[in-house]
Parts: structure tokens; sequence; C-alpha cells
């Protein structure tokens, strides 16, 4: 479900939301409750992890880019936040939106010499002599 759409679903329904981590809190006074902030494409979500949850997620908590988390929806007026159940790290999938472990070297036009060769969608530098 899209950050946008957590405002459709009543109060205590189970949701899965997922999103860039935008920002983690761990205030003092929170009796180890986190608080994480995740943004998609429609806005943003906010997670509320209890300390017993910290504890079986906590690498992906910590460390995670991109998380999916399946709790309960709570509403609170017009603040809505998830409990979170369930933290999975999915921050690999960046990776493949952007296709990171098959981008080329940076093409510089100052290479005169080169010539250019497409591989996939992106043009790299490829010396005369290379082809």
């Amino acid at each position: 479900m899209t950050a946008a759409q957590l405002a459709l679903p009543p109060s205590g329904s189970r949701v899965t939301v997922a999103g860039l981590v935008l920002c983690r809190q761990r205030p003092g006074t929170a009796k180890g409750v986190i608080f994480l902030t995740l943004e998609d494409e429609t806005g943003v979500a906010n997670v509320v992890v209890w300390a017993r949850t910290f504890e079986r997620f906590r690498r992906a908590v910590i460390a995670g880019r991109c998380l999916r988390i399946t709790g309960k929806l709570e509403r609170d007026g017009d603040v809505v936040h998830v409990i979170a159940d369930v933290i999975e790290d999915i921050s690999a999938l960046l990776d493949e939106i952007v296709g990171v472990l098959d981008l080329p070297e940076a093409w510089d036009p100052s290479q005169a010499g080169s010539a250019r060769r497409t591989v996939g969608q992106a043009a790299v530098n490829q010396a005369p002599d290379e082809r």
C-alpha cells in the first residue's frame, strides 16, 4: 500500500508499506521506541517500532536504506502511523531499480579520440584500438 493510501483503511487494519528511510529517531524519553519515516512516490509513512520488535529486526532498522514494514495501522485524529510487526530490508531492490550493477563508467567528452558504444541504455567510452 502506498503512503497516500494509508488514509483509507480503518484503524486496526493490518497493512504493508515500503519506502526509503528518511529518518530514524530514538528519543531518550521513548523507552526504547524507535520512530521511522519512510517515503514512497506518494508521500511519507510514519512507523513506530517497539523495543521488542527492534530487537528482532535490529539489523534492518539500523542499516536498511529501503524497508518494507507490515503492521497495524493506528489513527489518532489526522495522525496515521503503522505499528511495525515485521520489518524487511529491501535495499537490494534499489540497485536493481537503477541498474547499479550494470552502470558503465561515466563518459568523458574531453576524450576526443574515443568512440561511444551503447551498453543497454547507457553510453560508455571505448578507445578506437579497443573496438
